[in-house]
């Protein structure tokens, strides 16, 4: 085991505007055992809920790195309101882990009392954002803190919609005072999905609001002779395009917290990493000859 970490890298603290690594189970030994030079590490919130180990493993890295939890399980979009019970359970983990950042998804997950175990997309009208802005006032006020809300990847649109994906979390942000997290590859998947106009879409961003950034690989899959769709299964290395975006954000952004997301086919802990040196190199020095989508 390497020598304790100086004081400057206790966890606890604000997440730092440098690249950091999504925490999975397989890699929590490796992390308490090598203490490798992540800058700060993002864990689902849902998955230190309980009792066990697994907690008392967060307890542990989080005293040398920085961590921020997000959350999948609000359903921030549910029409009927939150679950007062899973918001109570979302506010004792805050407590335990003091997080630097707490995050959500623009989605819904409930309907009529049942868990639909998936984010699913809402219809981009006034009626559903009253309901967002809603729920998320209630959520920060709950848990004494702003929040960050992430915008989804989508592969279907609603034909009631009125508002635009981008004008919506603008909206959200505005109303509820949330923060927004930024999930690059989530823009880049509904934009080709849908033929937006990537860039257009983070150029529409309120530019102050946006507090962390993520990134993440797709994949592509084909519908039929003519047709293809990208499904945001963050299974693989961030793309070439994801990459040009992202140092357009570094561009419009600034320099904000920035998360390498890997959840299928996990690889190991220096595979993330060096997404994550990536990341940093484009944060400090961006990328010649952007030309985003």
């Amino acid at each position: 085991m390497r020598p304790a970490a100086p004081a400057d890298r206790k966890g606890r603290g604000p997440i730092p505007a440098e690249a950091g690594v999504g925490l999975r189970f397989r890699h929590h030994r490796e992390v308490l055992e090598d203490r490798p030079a992540a800058a700060w590490f993002e864990v689902h919130t849902e998955n230190y809920m309980g009792g066990g180990s697994t907690p008392s493993l967060l307890d542990a890295i989080r005293r040398d790195h920085p961590v921020s939890l997000h959350g999948t399980g609000l359903s921030l979009g549910s029409a009927e309101g939150l679950d007062a019970v899973h918001l109570a359970r979302v506010r004792e983990v805050v407590a335990r882990f003091e997080p630097g950042l707490v995050s959500e998804h623009l989605s819904f997950s409930v309907a009529g009392g049942t868990y639909l175990a998936d984010l699913l997309p809402l219809p981009m009208t006034e009626e559903a954002l009253a309901v967002v802005c809603r729920n998320v006032k209630q959520a920060q006020d709950f848990l004494k803190r702003r929040i960050l809300i992430e915008n989804p990847s989508s592969y279907l649109r609603y034909r009631h919609s009125t508002i635009p994906e981008w004008e919506f979390l603008a909206q959200v942000a505005t109303r509820s005072g949330c923060g927004v997290l930024c999930d690059v590859n989530n823009i880049y998947v509904s934009a080709c999905n849908h033929g937006w106009r990537a860039s257009a879409y983070l150029e529409a961003l309120p530019r102050a609001a946006v507090g962390e950034i993520h990134l993440a690989g797709h994949s592509v899959r084909q519908v039929d002779a003519s047709r293809s769709i990208r499904i945001d299964d963050h299974g693989s290395r961030v793309c070439d395009e994801v990459w040009r975006l992202y140092a357009l954000a570094v561009e419009l952004f600034g320099r904000v917290p920035t998360l390498i997301e890997w959840d299928t086919d996990v690889p190991p802990l220096a595979v993330l990493l060096d997404e994550a040196d990536k990341a940093r190199r484009i944060m400090t020095a961006g990328l010649p000859n952007v030309r985003a989508a």
